[in-house]
C-alpha cells in the first residue's frame, strides 16, 4: 500500500482504506487499525462494520473513533491517545485524507514533544500541520492531550489571496494573480498529492493516449511562490473571512477563491459503486478505470453496448458520447460494429446543448449505427446480471423504470458540488458556489470569488472555460485587494472537443447563450484532423506549461474601465473594500 505514511515506529497513517486492505495490513504487520471517519461521510465509503469484521477475522484490534471534518475536539483527542496506550502495535489510523488522523496523533503527543518535532515529522509524511502550531503550543503548556482553545492568528495563517481547491481552477488563478502581484502571499488548500489532466481520459479509454501523462506531483502543479497547505476544507465563517480545514484550524484570508471542482456521485446509482471496474462496468470519468474502457472495448466482438449521461450539470457535456464515437470507431474498423449494438441514454432531451453542431454529430450517431435513448436516466444497476435499470420519461411526462441488458457499460455519475460547499453559506439553491456570471464575483460576499466546476456560472464545466476564467478573477481579485470594484468580465466561453472518430475532432467553442466562439476562422461545424492534432498533441501540453503556469494565450481577459466618480458619489455600490464582509480581519 504506498498510500501508508510513517509518523512513527510504533503509528502510521492513510487516507481511507478498503475492507480488502486490511489483508495487505496484516501481511504488513500491522496489528492494529484505528478508524477516524465517521460512517457516511462521502459515496463508496465503506462501512466501519465491514472494516471492523475484516480486521477481526485476521486478528487484528479494531478501533472507530469518529472525528467529523473540521471538528477535531478535546476528547477526540484523549481517546485516541487511550487508544495508542491499549492496542499493540504496529498501528495504522486513517479517514478521508490522513489529516485528521494526523492531527490526532499530534496533538496527543504535544504535551511532551516539542511542536517543531511534531511538525517536522508529519511533513516528512506529507502533512501539513504548520497552521496547527498555536493549538500545539497550547497543548504543551497545558500539559495534557488536546489543548483547549485555538491562539489568535498568526501571518502563518493569514492570507492575501487564498484559493480552496488545487484543481486547474484553482491552479491557474495562483499562477495568474502572482504573475500579476508576486508580492502578495497566496495559498491553496488542497488535500490531494495529485494532480490530473482529466481530459485525456476520453481519449486514454479509446486507447489513443497514455495515462500515466495525465498525472503530475501536486508540488509540480503548485505555482512557485504559492503555499501549499496540504488539507483538506471542511467549511467557510465568511463574515470572519475565515476557512476552516479539516482537523478545525482555520485560515484567514482578505479574498477568497471558491474553486474544488465538483462531486462525482456514483452513489446516487444503486450498486453502481459494488460493480464499478469489474463486470463490464466503467467510466473515463476515474484515472483507474479510463484503461479498462479500452479494455472493454477491444475485447467486446458482438453484444450490447450502452453508454450513459446523467442531467446536468456535468462535467465536459460531450464526454459520454465522445466514448461512445471513439469506441464505435475502433469496433468500425475492426469489423465488429456490426455485431454490436450501441446506444446512448441520455437524460437530457438533446445530442448537444448547442445546436449548430447537433447535425455533424447526427452524421456520426448515423454511421455507427447507434441507438439514441433521450429522456432515459440511469437509476440502478446489477453487475453480476449485466442488467442497468433507467428511468425513461415519455412525452405525457409519465416516468417508467426500464430494464436493459448490457455486455458492456460506459457510466458517467451524476454530479453536485463537494458536499462542504452545498451547505456553505457559498451557496446557492442548487448547491454550487452562487458568483455573478460575468465577475465570478460572490453575489452576497464582495471578497469572495468562484470559477470552475463549482462555481453557479452557467457555462461549460470544462478546462477551457477555466483558461478564460483565470485571468478574469486575477484581475478581480487585485481589483478588491486596491479598494475597486471588479473590472475584468467573462463571457461564458468553453470549448468542447468533440472526437468524433480516431484522428478527427469537431472543435465546438461557444460561450453563455450558445453563442459561438471560434478561435480559428474557419467553419467549427466541420470534422478536422488539425483539431484532432490540437487534441490530443498540443493541449495537454498548453495545460501544464501554458496555462499552470499563469501564461495566458488567447486569454486575456476583456477590461471594463472602473468609474471612480460613481464609486464617489454611492461608495456601497461595489465598494467591497469598505464593506463589512470584507473587514482587514486577515492582516
Amino acid at each position: 500500500m504506498d498510500s501508508l505514511k510513517k509518523l512513527t515506529p510504533f503509528l502510521s497513517v492513510a487516507p481511507q482504506i478498503t475492507t480488502g486492505d486490511v489483508g495487505s495490513l496484516s501481511a504488513l504487520g500491522f496489528r492494529a487499525i484505528i478508524n477516524n471517519r465517521p460512517d457516511g461521510e462521502g459515496p463508496g465509503q465503506p462501512p466501519s462494520a465491514e472494516i471492523a469484521e475484516a480486521a477481526k477475522r485476521l486478528g487484528l484490534d479494531y478501533r472507530h473513533i469518529p472525528v467529523v471534518s473540521g471538528q477535531v475536539t478535546d476528547e477526540a483527542v484523549a481517546a485516541f491517545t487511550a487508544a495508542l496506550e491499549e492496542v499493540k502495535g504496529p498501528v495504522l489510523a486513517f479517514c478521508r485524507t490522513g489529516t485528521r488522523s494526523t492531527t490526532l496523533w499530534a496533538l496527543s503527543e504535544a504535551h511532551h514533544l516539542s511542536t517543531d518535532a511534531i511538525v517536522e515529522a508529519a511533513a516528512g509524511a506529507g502533512y501539513d500541520l504548520a497552521n496547527l502550531r498555536t493549538r500545539l503550543d497550547a497543548t504543551a503548556s497545558a500539559g495534557q492531550p488536546g489543548g483547549g482553545e485555538v491562539l489568535p492568528f498568526t501571518r502563518s495563517t493569514s492570507f492575501d489571496v487564498l484559493i480552496i481547491g488545487g484543481g486547474a481552477a484553482g491552479c491557474a488563478t495562483a499562477a495568474s494573480i502572482r504573475r500579476r502581484r508576486p508580492s502578495l502571499s497566496i495559498a491553496i488548500v488542497e488535500p490531494s498529492d495529485k494532480h490530473y489532466y482529466q481530459p485525456a481520459w476520453t481519449l486514454v479509454g479509446g486507447g489513443a493516449f497514455d495515462r500515466a501523462k495525465t498525472e503530475r506531483s501536486m508540488e509540480r502543479a503548485i505555482p512557485n511562490g504559492v503555499r501549499w497547505i496540504r488539507a483538506a476544507a471542511a467549511g467557510f465563517e465568511p463574515d470572519r473571512n475565515l476557512v476552516v480545514l479539516e482537523d478545525g484550524t482555520r485560515l484567514a484570508y482578505r479574498t477568497l477563491v471558491v474553486a474544488p471542482g465538483l462531486q462525482l456521485r456514483w452513489d446516487l446509482i444503486e450498486g453502481l459503486s459494488e460493480t464499478l471496474g469489474k463486470n463490464g462496468v466503467t467510466s473515463n470519468y476515474l484515472f483507474d478505470l479510463a484503461p479498462y474502457t479500452w479494455e472493454l472495448v477491444q475485447g467486446l466482438k458482438k453484444g450490447k453496448a450502452i453508454f450513459t449521461q446523467p442531467p446536468m450539470p456535468i462535467k465536459c457535456a460531450g464526454a459520454p458520447q465522445k466514448a461512445m464515437y471513439l469506441s464505435c470507431d475502433h469496433w468500425l474498423k475492426s469489423g465488429a460494429l456490426k455485431d454490436i449494438d450501441v446506444e446512448l441514454d441520455n437524460a437530457g432531451a438533446v445530442l448537444f446543448g448547442v445546436g449548430t453542431f447537433v447535425p455533424p454529430l447526427m452524421k456520426y450517431v448515423e454511421k455507427y449505427g447507434a441507438h439514441l435513448a433521450f429522456n432515459s436516466n440511469l437509476k440502478a444497476i446489477d453487475g453480476a446480471a449485466k442488467t442497468a435499470f433507467f428511468d425513461v420519461k415519455a412525452a405525457d411526462g409519465t416516468v417508467a423504470r426500464v430494464e436493459k441488458k448490457f455486455d458492456m457499460i460506459h457510466v458517467v455519475p451524476p454530479q453536485t458540488a463537494p458536499e462542504f460547499i452545498r451547505n456553505s453559506p457559498f451557496a446557492d439553491a442548487a448547491g454550487w458556489v452562487d458568483v455573478d456570471q460575468e465577475t465570478l464575483r460572490h453575489k452576497r460576499y464582495g471578497n469572495v470569488f468562484s470559477l470552475g466546476d463549482a462555481s453557479s456560472a452557467p457555462n461549460a464545466k470544462t478546462a477551457a472555460a477555466v483558461r478564460k476564467q483565470a485571468p478574469v478573477v486575477a484581475e478581480n481579485v487585485l481589483a478588491v485587494l486596491e479598494g475597486k470594484s471588479p473590472h475584468a468580465v467573462y463571457d461564458g466561453y468553453g470549448s468542447c472537443p468533440l472526437t468524433v472518430e480516431k484522428g478527427k475532432v469537431v472543435l465546438a467553442e461557444f460561450g453563455y447563450g450558445g453563442k459561438l466562439l471560434p478561435t480559428f476562422p474557419m467553419d467549427p461545424a466541420v470534422p478536422r484532423r488539425t483539431a484532432w492534432f490540437l487534441k490530443a498533441r498540443m493541449l495537454p501540453t498548453l495545460y501544464w506549461d501554458v496555462m499552470l503556469k499563469g501564461h495566458e494565450w488567447l486569454a486575456k481577459p476583456t477590461i471594463l474601465p472602473h468609474e471612480p466618480q460613481e464609486r464617489e458619489e454611492n461608495p456601497s455600490l461595489d465598494d467591497c473594500a469598505k464593506s463589512k464582509r470584507v473587514g482587514g480581519g486577515a492582516s
